[in-house]
């Protein structure tokens, strides 16, 4: 596991894990129609930005007891486009 420990492979499974999250979460709910309202969707898009962080946080704490700090750190920092994008959202 040791060999994986970088902050890029970490950076990118920190961006995709959330993005995918999004995407199994609309389809599960069948909220796919959010995307085409407009403007009324921009709240609900920011709660799910917000929500699309916590698999990252769980998976930080994985990398943490695995020793990996490297990819525990990369993934952090990916999950911050997605905080951003949620305060973003509510302005």
């Amino acid at each position: 596991m040791q060999r994986f420990d970088k902050y890029w492979i970490g950076a990118v499974i920190g961006l995709l894990l959330p993005l995918t999250f999004i995407a199994v979460y609309l389809s599960h709910f069948h909220l796919w129609f959010l995307l085409e309202v407009g403007k009324a969707a921009f709240p609900t898009f920011s709660k799910l930005c917000l929500l699309s962080v916590f698999p990252n946080l769980a998976l930080i704490f994985v990398f943490y007891t695995t020793n990996t700090w490297n990819l525990s750190k990369g993934v952090l920092l990916g999950a911050f486009p997605f905080m951003i994008a949620a305060i973003g959202f509510t302005l």
